[in-house]
């Protein structure tokens, strides 16, 4: 098993995060990565610098005005002769078809407080989906599994905007990559948060199926996505199927969902299995709202792995730095043993 990162992700490093009425220190820290890396290191996991793939993969998922503005808006913002402040943060959030300016456009390419843009940004989402794209191309040379550092994460940025920490969606990327060889995709998401993005992207689409097990939606982000009810539409229906627990799940409740969301990845029969998964449903982490523990990352990856099909595993969340080595590790046992 091959597994990608490349040193440009990172250079990003958050300075602000606006979440449910204030101003937070930002979870999403270059540290995450650094501890996981160091894990992989002393146990004796190589890591790979991926190949530059190119942009053009960007422009099958996300449109070309919101890449142009992930390119531009540091440069654009601090080209104003006022001091807007370090990192491009809308205080407007519109959905709006007019980009005069970079403050409209910032309101329409950044949907929540959550995805500032920095020095950085940009440099370090492009290597991420080319890390994303690494491992999908280990798959097309005819390997059986992949593991990609994704950081920026992806799973919650839509096809033109950015949100929940995500620039560029990894997975769409990946599965839009994978697509010529692979034509019946499962996308299964085990993170804490809906992945939102993911779904979007394929809501009407027959030929990739989109599982996620999530913490409930209401009053917890995405907030308005991640339902029982929403499953498609249009050539969609019944290929997007969500499993929200209920906020204090055990860690029993969350291992029977991602059961659940197997078995209806087994009965799409898929060419291949995108796993987008986050370690912040651990007990600990300041995001999560179950209690999951480290063993059960073991217990996830030997469920993937006996499902006996080409995997691509992207790391999405985890925000308990010290505990992020211990599982990421614990998480590599299930799938190398």
């Amino acid at each position: 098993m091959q597994i990608f990162f490349h040193p440009k992700q990172l250079l990003h490093r958050p300075q602000t995060y606006f979440s449910r009425g204030k101003m937070r220190d930002p979870q999403e820290k270059p540290e995450r990565m650094q501890a996981i890396l160091s894990a992989l290191e002393h146990a004796g996991h190589p890591v790979t610098e991926p190949a530059d793939f190119g942009s053009s993969h960007l422009y099958k998922v996300h449109t070309a005005g919101f890449i142009e503005f992930l390119k531009t808006a540091y440069q654009q913002w601090h080209e104003l002769p006022e001091d807007w402040g370090e990192e491009v943060m809308s205080n407007v959030f519109i959905r709006d078809n007019r980009e005069l300016g970079i403050l409209a456009q910032a309101a329409k390419y950044i949907a929540d407080g959550s995805a500032p843009i920095g020095r950085h940004t940009w440099e370090s989402a492009y290597w991420s989906a080319q890390t994303a794209l690494a491992g999908a191309n280990s798959l097309m040379q005819g390997n059986s599994c992949a593991l990609s550092l994704t950081r920026p994460a992806g799973h919650h940025a839509r096809a033109d905007a950015a949100g929940g920490f995500c620039y560029l969606n990894n997975a769409a990327i990946a599965a839009e990559y994978l697509q010529p060889r692979f034509p019946r995709i499962a996308i299964i998401d085990t993170d804490m948060h809906h992945g939102q993005g993911i779904q979007e992207i394929f809501y009407q689409r027959s030929d990739i199926l989109y599982t996620s097990v999530h913490g409930d939606p209401v009053n917890f982000y995405p907030v308005v996505a991640g339902f029982a009810d929403e499953q498609g539409s249009g050539n969609g229906i019944g290929f997007n199927r969500n499993f929200p627990l209920r906020h204090g799940a055990s860690e029993a409740e969350w291992l029977a969902a991602v059961t659940q969301a197997l078995d209806c990845v087994r009965q799409f029969r898929p060419d291949v299995i995108i796993h987008a998964f986050g370690f912040d449903v651990y007990r600990h982490d300041p995001q999560s709202q179950c209690k999951v523990d480290s063993p059960a990352f073991t217990r996830l990856a030997s469920l993937l792995k006996n499902m006996n099909c080409p995997q691509l595993h992207l790391l999405e969340g985890g925000y308990c730095i010290e505990a992020l080595g211990v599982n990421m590790l614990a998480f590599m046992r299930g799938l190398t043993e």
